[in-house]
């Protein structure tokens, strides 16, 4: 199996604190893997560093044996996402369009809807971002990452603030994309979202590594 990442006594500490202290680390890729441990041990801090959105305060983390930030190829999922004060369709399109892939950007759209729910993507492309609920706006910020195709999808608590409905829908989402080969890292403390994506898991803020 091939190697995306590669973490070698990983720290991170903020204001003097130790946030986060993980001796080794290596994740395959397709594979699946679930971060557990209570509020405080590490979790969302492994993901922002597994996002390259931050580096450890000391230690190394490697991907494919090099220490790079191939911030393209990943993309992290927030437990309250962020999203533009603008309508459905430019949210979710925003990557794309960054990229400068403007081309059949709203088959592209009804896809990403559509693998999250949303059978009705044309009803939904007009409505403003503040208009929707907690659960409609993580399905959109979810939808707006399975767009773009990562290689790493990275999950904080995907499931932990939304309703029933919006639950089950990202989590068909997840398991499909998973499908398809993508690597999936995500953060939880609900058994059935273990359950239901399955994989490794690994308990943060204890003495198990791999």
């Amino acid at each position: 199996m091939t190697v995306l990442y590669e973490g070698y006594d990983l720290k991170q500490v903020y204001q003097g604190i130790t946030a986060l202290s993980l001796p080794k680390f290596v994740l395959h890729k397709g594979e699946v893997l679930g971060l557990t441990g209570p509020n405080g041990s590490g979790k969302s801090t492994l993901l922002r560093l597994l996002a390259f959105l931050e580096q450890p305060a000391s230690g190394k983390l490697l991907w494919h044996g090099v220490e790079d930030a191939p911030r393209r190829e990943i993309t992290l999922l927030l437990q309250e996402p962020y999203l533009l004060r603008d309508n459905v369709f430019r949210n979710v399109t925003l990557g794309l369009t960054l990229r400068g892939k403007k081309n059949a950007l709203y088959d592209a759209y009804t896809a990403a809807m559509r693998s999250v729910g949303f059978d009705k993507a044309d009803d939904m492309a007009k409505r403003p971002s503040h208009a929707l609920s907690g659960g409609e706006k993580q399905r959109v910020a979810l939808a707006a990452r399975l767009i773009l195709h990562p290689t790493v999808l990275l999950l904080d608590e995907p499931t932990s603030s939304v309703d029933a409905l919006s639950a089950r829908a990202i989590v068909h989402a997840v398991r499909e994309t998973i499908a398809e080969g993508t690597t999936v890292v995500y953060a939880t403390h609900d058994k059935n979202l273990q359950n239901a994506l399955g994989g490794r898991i690994l308990q943060i803020g204890t003495s198990i590594t791999f």
